[in-house]
């Protein structure tokens, strides 16, 4: 099996390290099964959005004005 390493904050270390050891399995262990059940839920439940899609894209564009989304001038001619 693959290793993968990653990142945590101390405090959810902490709080796997205590589910680890009520539940007496690895913490390797209970990190599998989490990802299991949250990606099969994840792919089941819902169809992706629009954002899920092409979040890689999300401010990718540099110079735009930051309120473009909520400035009403930048608006002008679309409806609003």
């Amino acid at each position: 099996m693959p290793t993968i390493s990653f990142k945590l904050p101390d405090d959810l270390l902490t709080r796997l390290t205590e589910q680890a050891k009520a539940r007496r399995v690895t913490k390797s262990w209970l990190i599998r099964e989490g990802l299991v059940r949250m990606l099969s839920e994840q792919t089941s439940d819902r169809t992706p959005s629009c954002y899920d899609l092409a979040s890689d894209l999300a401010g990718a564009i540099q110079g735009l004005p930051e309120d473009l989304a909520i400035n009403p001038k930048y608006m002008e001619g679309f409806g609003c």
